[in-house]
């Protein structure tokens, strides 16, 4: 795993400054400890940060072809590269190592842009055609690994892994972007392609961005997740091939010259990935877990379970969950607002993992590929419901019965079921959003300034919902939401979070249920296999049963909660109760001081849970404060909210 970053200059076709360059490859230095690498010539400069997984010995970066006529930086793992490898030498071409990255340049040189078509795995890369004076990125079709690029007003293009190589850059404008601001308290996280920065994008999973000698380019799709009912529909059939192909995706994820191992929560998805790489393995498996003190959030017992069952080198470790030392960390780690608490115990994880493995594998990607989610039973059912009225009778019932139970505002139970009602009167992809985001329209109407609100100009986050649903192509409501999760919820929260925890420690994680091959075979199969009778992951479990024991696949499931709400209401009080004087917060001029004050006190009277919320705003205001600390000198204080 490495970090990649460059600059094109289009409009002069001068040779960047070698200082802008390494400084912008000196701010990814914990992605790649193991070397660096920097190209300079007339019109572009290229840069790496190597962590040495294939190949140790040779694979620097940047790497070219034979005539040295196209080079390459690249993050991530290309797992099929020894049958291209095999392909392209007999083609003619050449080959200098045995890494997988020496396979894009080749690729290239055969196939251009449609290179990205042959290749499986996890994946960001830059590609620099000397003779056509093109530069080619590419991001991997799930979007395990991050890209990010920015054009400045001169023309230069910049790119790299992390917002923190383009901040590195010091023409790099830090105006704030009003939209991503209503995205981040909608989801918890800022969708691709937007950024909190105004001209910062994120290339989107399953895109591509060819920039001709101009400077010219727009990002393409080049891969869709395209859900259907035409898989196996016969149980056993279905659970035989499910089998087949993990074990093949596991094998092909194991692929290492430096020491491998595995998460391991004790859970379907970790304990099924676990139980297939031990079929690959002569020697035991290296995993390990973390284990908390308060019973309510701990799972190491049934990791343990699983470890000695698959007779796996299994290593466990406490951590303390009322850890607060990172909180004032995560803002730098992620650059922009991230409200996912469950950063905090990965990045443990992560921290844990190092100290014996340089890759380990995880198993996340199991419930959006097979329906693991409680949620989606939610949905399903809400549906039903939705579908019992006509058209023009279900905003009047469903609105009168959410209306009698005290409207959305409710305390307690009421509240909540008065939300449920509302999705149920919504329907389709906008009762789904509501389901998921993490606050409503009318809590970020009520926490916005008048000047945000006007900036916003009618958008809406609910808006980057509707327009993938609209691509999803499917009626079926369970594979909307799965489509909606897997454009939206997987990239943007749950990748995000386990490349900056992991990387953060220089820890390389692969991800074989979000193999593009197997996800597309589950997108196949009939709802009925993946929900089943309100059991989530269905099909997924009963291939276990092979392996597992029922009372570790059927157990209550866990995740990595942490008790927030308490938190806010005691030792973290304080925080919450500073967020009323930050000028960073206060001083931006998105946010109403006095709905912050609100939240506060309604929160540690125990009047409302407004837990994730105020964790959200913790983390915006962490991340202001980053941006604030790369203006110049001579920019004022305060950030203006909107670039003006």
């Amino acid at each position: 795993m490495c970090g990649i970053v460059g600059i094109l200059e289009p409009a002069t076709g001068l040779t960047p400054a070698r200082a802008d360059l390494q400084r912008m490859n000196d701010a990814l230095v914990h992605r790649g400890p193991d070397g660096e690498g920097l190209f300079l010539e007339q019109g572009i400069g290229l840069g790496h940060r190597r962590l040495a997984i294939i190949d140790v010995a040779a694979g620097h970066q940047p790497l070219f072809n034979e005539d040295e006529s196209v080079a390459v930086v690249f993050n991530g793992e290309i797992y099929n590269f020894r049958e291209l490898t095999r392909e392209l030498t007999a083609r003619g071409h050449v080959f200098a190592t045995h890494c997988d990255t020496e396979v894009l340049v080749h690729g290239w040189e055969e196939w251009g842009p449609e290179l990205v078509d042959h290749l499986q795995g996890m994946f960001a890369f830059a590609l620099w055609d000397r003779r056509e004076h093109t530069l080619f990125l590419a991001r991997d079709r799930i979007g395990i690994k991050p890209l990010y690029y920015a054009r400045l007003a001169s023309g230069t293009l910049l790119f790299g892994s992390e917002l923190k190589a383009l901040l590195a850059h010091p023409a790099m404008a830090r105006d704030l972007d009003p939209l991503a601001v209503e995205d981040y308290f909608a989801f918890g996280f800022i969708p691709d392609p937007r950024t909190l920065l105004r001209d910062a994008r994120k290339l989107p999973p399953g895109h591509t961005l060819l920039l001709t000698p101009d400077g010219r380019g727009e990002p393409q799709r080049y891969w869709d997740l395209r859900f259907s009912d035409e898989g196996p529909r016969d149980e056993a059939t279905a659970i035989d091939v499910l089998t087949e192909r993990l074990d093949t995706t596991v094998g092909a994820h194991m692929i290492s010259d430096v020491p491998l191992g595995a998460f391991l929560s004790g859970g379907v998805d970790s304990s099924s990935v676990v139980a297939s790489m031990t079929r690959h393995s002569a020697r035991p498996v290296h995993t390990c877990s973390i284990r908390f003190g308060d019973p309510a959030f701990d799972e190491s017992a049934h990791a343990q379970k699983v470890a000695h069952l698959v007779g796996a080198h299994h290593r466990v470790e406490s951590v303390d969950i009322d850890d607060f030392s990172l909180i004032g960390r995560l803002p730098a780690l992620y650059d922009e607002p991230f409200a996912d608490s469950s950063a905090l115990p990965t990045y443990r994880l992560c921290e844990i993992a190092r100290g014996s493995v340089t890759v380990a594998l995880s198993g996340d990607g199991g419930d959006e590929g097979f329906a693991g989610y409680g949620w989606y039973a939610g949905h399903v059912a809400r549906e039903r419901l939705h579908n019992c009225l006509p058209a023009p009778l279900r905003g009047p019932v469903f609105g009168a019965v959410a209306k009698a139970l005290g409207g959305e505002d409710a305390p307690g139970r009421r509240g909540r079921w008065a939300r449920s009602w509302n999705r149920v009167r919504a329907g389709g992809w906008a009762g789904y959003a509501a389901s998921t985001m993490i606050t409503s329209t009318a809590q970020r109407n009520t926490l916005f300034s008048p000047a945000l609100k006007r900036a916003l100009g009618g958008y809406r986050a609910d808006m980057v919902v509707a327009a993938h649903a609209e691509r999803a192509d499917t009626d079926d409501p369970l594979a909307l939401a799965q489509f909606i999760d897997c454009q939206l919820y997987l990239p943007g929260d749950i990748l995000t979070k386990v490349d900056r925890a992991s990387m953060a420690h220089s820890l390389e994680v692969r991800v074989p249920l979000l193999d593009h091959k197997l996800l597309e075979w589950a997108a196949t199969l009939p709802a009925s296999l993946k929900l089943h009778g309100g059991e989530g992951k269905y099909l997924l479990k009963k291939a276990a049963e092979r392996r597992l024991p029922k009372e570790i696949l059927y157990r209550r499931k866990m995740g990595f909660s942490i008790p927030l709400a308490a938190w806010f209401r005691g030792p973290l009080r304080e925080h919450a109760e500073a967020l009323e004087h930050s000028e960073a917060l206060l001083g931006s001029g998105f946010i109403r001081p006095e709905a912050v004050s609100e939240l506060v006190r309604a929160h540690a009277s125990g009047r409302a849970d407004h837990s994730t919320l105020l964790w959200a705003l913790i983390m915006f205001e962490g991340s202001l404060k980053r941006f604030y600390e790369h203006v110049n000198a001579d920019t004022p204080a305060s950030i203006a909210a909107f670039g003006h």
